[in-house]
């Protein structure tokens, strides 16, 4: 998933490889003045590396894993770690276990951290460029998902296409988003690596769950437990508070819905009776 943008003024795109994935900044601007925002993007990608340091369960000196051996407890390292373990605690309520960071009996919040981390690295140091006049917009792709912002009375509409995860290169439907953020979790590119913390068991049948939401954590979260809970089950759209977000099966099927409501399109039907 990227965000296709027609009809630009000027971009700028800076990109660099973090989090085991690519993280691309882009800076919207009316003149093209060179370099703007570079600064702004360079302090993105370093708090986005610093907390890969804390946090990375690929790395035997980062926090977590020294948490995770007994060598120390949640009081004693980087202050974020006990503010995403309270976050997480908050997510497995919110999402009735669908998200957990405990599940596997020890505590690891990669399902959460991506995207709390991207949200905040792009409030700290991106979305503040949207106080110069020069500045359109600004946004970040890490790996697909994004947080997007547009200056207030801007002629401006980040164009997102979200991706078939059946059939790869085509897209299968777009959003648009003037500030917000956007994620897609699914098991088309990777398979069944999605777990049930409920039961411990693979998720099954969603190929593809796309969620926007006002920041990437929430959606990110969302996009997560869509593919826990499956196609047949959108009750928890109720409490969520995302925006919209479409379901793909791997039957097929697709389910959209926007706020609490799930929409559907309808057929001409004759027996319908026409509303105006």
């Amino acid at each position: 998933m990227s965000p296709v943008i027609a009809g630009r003024p000027h971009r700028q795109v800076w990109t660099e490889q973090i989090m085991g994935t690519v993280v691309s900044i882009h800076a919207v601007t009316r003149t093209g003045a060179p370099e703007r925002g570079a600064t702004e993007a360079a302090a993105a990608f370093a708090a986005l590396r610093e907390v890969d340091r804390v946090f990375s369960t690929y790395r035997d000196d980062s926090d977590i894993s020294r948490l995770r051996r007994g060598e120390c407890a949640v009081a004693s390292l980087d202050p974020r770690v006990a503010e995403v373990a309270a976050a997480c605690t908050a997510w497995e309520a919110a999402t009735a276990g669908r998200f957990s960071a405990d599940w596997r009996g020890w505590f690891d919040p990669t399902g959460f951290v991506k995207g709390w981390a991207v949200e905040s690295a792009a409030r700290a140091h991106l979305a503040p460029l949207l106080a110069d006049d020069e500045v359109v917009a600004v946004g970040i792709n890490a790996g697909g998902d994004l947080q997007l912002y547009t200056a207030p009375g801007a002629d401006w509409v980040w164009h997102v296409g979200i991706a078939d995860p059946t059939r790869p290169g085509v897209v299968l439907a777009t959003v648009d988003v003037v500030d917000g953020a956007v994620a897609t979790s699914g098991l088309a590119e990777r398979g069944a690596h999605i777990i049930d913390p409920r039961s411990g068991a693979p998720a099954r049948g969603v190929a593809s769950a796309t969620v926007i939401a006002d920041g990437l954590a929430a959606a990110d979260v969302w996009a997560t437990s869509a593919v826990v809970a499956g196609m047949d089950e959108l009750a928890w759209i109720q409490d969520a508070g995302t925006r919209t977000g479409i379901l793909i099966g791997d039957d097929g099927r697709v389910r959209r819905w926007i706020r609490s409501i799930e929409v559907s399109v309808v057929g001409a039907d004759p027996d319908l009776a026409t509303i105006a």
